[in-house]
This record gives structure tokens, sequence and C-alpha cells, in this order.
């Protein structure tokens, strides 16, 4: 099943936040996107019910392996994204962030691979 671009903003906010955090509990998730608590939990229900994430009895977050493979795709769409927008492009750092974050569940495989060879040449 396709995961929707929500799905996959949660899986990179989770990532984000597990790296700069350590662990990750919804509230962190609440804090990160300023969503309501009751959005975040029905989101986590839903990357549980998917098996990307899995939730501990303590409440902490974890992505399992195909969670952390999707999060980490999309992370680097994101940080690769940016780079373009604002290295090459000249498009200011927040912009290119914003605009990144859009882009990034929309682009192809095929422009994404030769954008990323493009800058590993440049």
């Amino acid at each position: 099943m396709k995961i929707h671009e929500s799905g996959e903003n949660y899986l990179e906010t989770i990532l984000i936040l597990q790296k700069k955090l350590g662990s990750v509990r919804s509230i962190d998730i609440v804090n990160e996107l300023d969503y309501s608590k009751p959005s975040i939990s029905r989101a986590i229900g839903i990357l549980k019910k998917e098996g990307y994430v899995t939730v501990e009895s303590g409440g902490n977050i974890i992505l399992t392996d195909k969670g952390l493979e999707k999060a980490n795709n999309i992370y680097e769409r994101h940080l690769l994204l940016t780079r373009f927008l604002s290295d090459v492009l000249g498009v200011g750092m927040e912009t290119a962030a914003q605009d990144a974050c859009r882009i990034e569940h929309v682009i192809s495989q095929e422009s994404f691979d030769r954008m990323k060879e493009y800058m590993e040449k440049y």
C-alpha cells in the first residue's frame, strides 16, 4: 500500500526527532509539528497498522525497518532538494526547505535520480 504524503511527513519527523532526541514520544511530534495530540495518535495508529512503527509500552515510537527505510528515503529527498534549490538555483534557504518539503512527495524517482547525479557531479 502506498503511504500518503502526511504519513511520509510523520515518518520523516520521527526520524529527525530520533536523531535529535534519541527517543520519540507522541508529545515530541505534537511539539514539533504543532498538531493536536488526537491527530498524532490517529496517525501513529495508522503507521503502526501499516507496519512502519511500533510503540513500546512506555510510549516510545520506534521506526520499523520498513519505516526507517521510507523515512531515510524521504529525508534524503528533502536534503538534496533543499540543497539543489538553494545552491544551484539560488533560492533562499527557508524557502528552499519549505518547497523541498512539498516536492519530495511528488517528484518521480527518475527525476530525483538525475538531480542526485547532477549534484554529485557538480
